[in-house]
């Protein structure tokens, strides 16, 4: 309450700084996240389109392979032609002596008539040898061309699939420079938020009606609000210019790039409403949690800093069905957490 009063007491006028806060913490996280995904969706793109292109180079390897196959079976035939015609000539040739030697021993006519046919199927047959040998050489050429055609496409497809390993990466080391950003963010904020539980509990001492439970201040309903009501009673304001105080103390000192909010939870017991202006406990649990953030912003709590939250009856702290049950559940929280 003295440091409200002290406050209003200096005619300092914050609000321009906390908005410049919050709007530098703002820009900041929009860009961190712009920048991120604008990368991710070029990577991915990049990713995508290496993707198509080494599909597109297996294709024409496997295709290659498959004619390289086709020439080697091709020249695996001429050659066993061109062995065979070779046998023939070989043979032929054999024949071809055989007569010559018996024409010139006197064979006769009969003969050298088979010389002259023998030496004119010679000729033929090293003439089908010559164009096979010309057939296995054009093969071997074309084979060699083949291999070499795979051996870069082959080299293409290596370098291509390098290139996205080191996309995934890339995409990888920003995903974790990101969440270490991040992390770091969160950090922080769990630092102020220390100081924050401290100089709260300073300000609202050892009070029975208040607890912290985790990371949370557990007020019971009846400090600021009468039995089903969402009109908060002076005590309860006074309460609030406590908390106030020092939240925006501690808001002086939170970095701009840090989204935090102060969340305030509504809660009520399992027993239903009957009757007055509200239709249930969400209703009642919403319109408390509220009235506290409405009150805060009237303070000088940035509103955008602020979150109310009605849960009704579906949280309780105490399962029991009794009275001192029924007034834990009837309870705020308020914590001061990320956004």
């Amino acid at each position: 309450m003295a440091l409200a009063r002290r406050s209003r007491e200096s005619g300092l006028n914050y609000w321009p700084g906390f908005v410049d806060a919050l709007s530098t913490l703002l820009l900041g996280i929009i860009f961190l996240l712009t920048v991120f995904v604008v990368v991710q969706f070029y990577l991915t793109q990049e990713v995508s389109g290496k993707d198509t292109a080494l599909d597109r180079l297996n294709a024409q390897i496997a295709q290659l392979t498959e004619l390289l196959s086709l020439e080697k079976s091709g020249r695996a035939s001429a050659e066993d032609e061109v062995a065979q015609l070779r046998a023939n000539l070989t043979a032929t040739e054999g024949e071809r002596d055989r007569y010559k030697s018996l024409s010139q021993a006197g064979g006769g006519a009969d003969a050298q008539g088979k010389v002259t046919e023998l030496s004119t199927a010679l000729d033929s047959e090293k003439k089908i040898s010559k164009s096979a040998l010309a057939q296995v050489e054009v093969l071997n050429q074309q084979i060699a061309a083949l291999r070499r055609q795979l051996a870069a496409l082959q080299d293409t497809l290596d370098a291509s699939e390098q290139k996205n390993k080191d996309a995934q990466i890339q995409i990888a080391d920003l995903g974790q420079r990101l969440n270490v950003a991040l992390a770091q963010r969160v950090q922080e904020l769990s630092r102020y938020r220390s100081d924050f539980f401290g100089r709260l509990r300073t300000i609202l001492g050892d009070r029975p009606d208040i607890k912290i439970v985790g990371d949370r201040f557990v007020f019971q309903s009846e400090v600021f609000f009468d039995t089903g009501q969402a009109v908060l009673k002076p005590e309860g304001r006074v309460e609030l210019d406590g908390l106030a105080s020092a939240l925006l103390d501690i808001e002086k000192k939170i970095p701009g790039d840090i989204a935090w909010v102060l969340r305030v939870d509504g809660h009520t017991d399992i027993r239903p409403i009957t009757g007055g202006q509200f239709k249930s406990n969400w209703d009642l649990s919403a319109a408390r949690a509220i009235s506290v953030v409405q009150y805060l912003i009237s303070k000088g709590i940035p509103p955008q800093h602020l979150v109310a939250a009605g849960f009704g009856e579906f949280q309780p702290i105490d399962t029991g069905q009794t009275e001192d049950a029924y007034s834990r559940n009837r309870r705020i929280e308020i914590r001061l957490t990320d956004r």
